[in-house]
């Protein structure tokens, strides 16, 4: 599984650590920028992360007065083509995104219709298809795990069809990306250990697809290696800015791995419940995830038992005889899930969230289909995403 060619790029600039927003201006000022687009949701203006980004700004005498606060929960084309449109009304020069999965996504959207001079997103379909003349763009996330502010990928929701479109190119990464753990702090126990659990999957998928590759390793591995050891606390005990802290820097470096290397069948399945049956990203995951390594099992069971001394740490794995250390990694993922189902809420199961068996058709079709499913070293069936569906329903 060692790759005779491989390519890597992270071309962002990052700011993390304590009042790291606070650096903003100088970011904006480097980048010749003196009136930014603030893109974010209604939520983020409650909780007062807003005012602090805008209070940072105003420090730095950059220009406030562009704010878009109506980023829904799903981003759409609608919403994108919406504000790339008051982008061009009121002449702002750069993009920042606050918010978590869905407003990075949506500030993606918004870049590719400005930089591709078109006002319909729906126009901008294909791989890698940006060129180089998208505006500057900084992105502070609120969530830890979509690793959206790393990421090459954009998801994005087509309401017509009824599916979520993915946007690929190297120059959807933001210029800069901004870790501050008081973005986090107010992200309740529920969303916590689903979106952390999200970054765990990135990170476990990255090293064991197709794709994978020496330098997106150790993204990924040191992103599992925070997330076995601070997850669950960052649960129980969300206001520790030490921990808010180490779960952005996993999440950030879960993102930069799977941007390079991609992920596998627990995307390719999790994309197709979200398209067809609004399961949130992060809830798709936790569910999967089990059942998808199970299923990899035969191929990449030796990778998983190399993960296992990032999961539960270097002396208990060193216990564990090689042969079973795979089978013993996915043990200990069941076991974590418990966990943050038991102090976050974390669901388990499929009909947990509502999915239909109804709909394991479209389900299924979608799955195979999705870009994600190519690169996992296993291939992906019908008959397998079937099997996985009802293991996890």
């Amino acid at each position: 599984m060692k790759p005779r060619y491989f390519e890597y790029q992270n071309r962002s600039k990052l700011l993390s650590g304590k009042d790291a927003v606070d650096h903003i201006a100088y970011e904006l000022k480097n980048m010749m920028s003196k009136k930014p687009m603030i893109i974010t949701d209604k939520m983020l203006v409650k909780l007062g992360h807003v005012n602090i980004l805008i209070n940072a700004l105003k420090d730095g005498d950059i220009d406030t007065s562009c704010v878009y606060d109506d980023v829904p929960a799903d981003s759409s084309v609608e919403v994108c083509n919406e504000i790339a449109s008051l982008y061009k009304h009121n002449e702002c020069d750069s993009i920042i995104a606050l918010g978590g999965g869905s407003v990075l996504d949506t500030s993606k959207g918004v870049n590719l219709t400005l930089s591709s001079d078109k006002d319909n997103l729906l126009d901008i379909m294909g791989l890698g298809i940006i060129q180089r003349n998208t505006v500057p763009s900084i992105m502070i996330p609120t969530t830890s795990g979509t690793g959206s502010e790393a990421t090459l990928v954009a998801v994005i929701a087509n309401k017509l069809k009824n599916v979520k479109m993915e946007f690929i190119s190297y120059n959807l990464v933001p210029d800069v990306a901004i870790l501050d753990p008081r973005m986090t702090l107010t992200l309740p126990p529920k969303l916590t250990a689903a979106t952390g659990f999200d970054a765990l999957v990135h990170a476990i998928e990255a090293y064991t697809c197709k794709q994978k590759n020496p330098v997106s390793d150790v993204f990924a591995i040191s992103a599992i290696k925070y997330l076995g050891e601070y997850l669950v606390e960052g649960v129980i005990n969300g206001e520790d800015e030490d921990v808010r802290m180490a779960l952005a820097n996993a999440s950030y470096m879960a993102g930069t791995a799977f941007s390079n290397s991609m992920v596998g069948i627990v995307h390719a399945i999790g994309h197709a419940l979200g398209g067809v049956s609004h399961v949130p990203h992060g809830y798709a995951m936790s569910i999967l995830l089990p059942y998808c390594m199970e299923y990899n099992y035969e191929v990449v069971g030796e990778l998983y038992g190399e993960l296992l001394q990032y999961v539960i740490g270097f002396e208990e794995a060193a216990k564990i005889p090689m042969n079973l250390r795979g089978k013993k990694c996915i043990e200990e993922v069941k076991a974590m899930l418990l966990k943050l189902n038991e102090v976050g809420g974390l669901p388990l199961r499929l009909r947990d969230v509502n999915v239909s068996k109804e709909d394991f058709n479209k389900i299924v079709e979608t799955a195979i289909n999705d870009g994600a499913a190519i690169v996992n070293y296993k291939q992906v069936s019908r008959e397998a995403v079937y099997e996985i569906l009802n293991k996890a329903y």
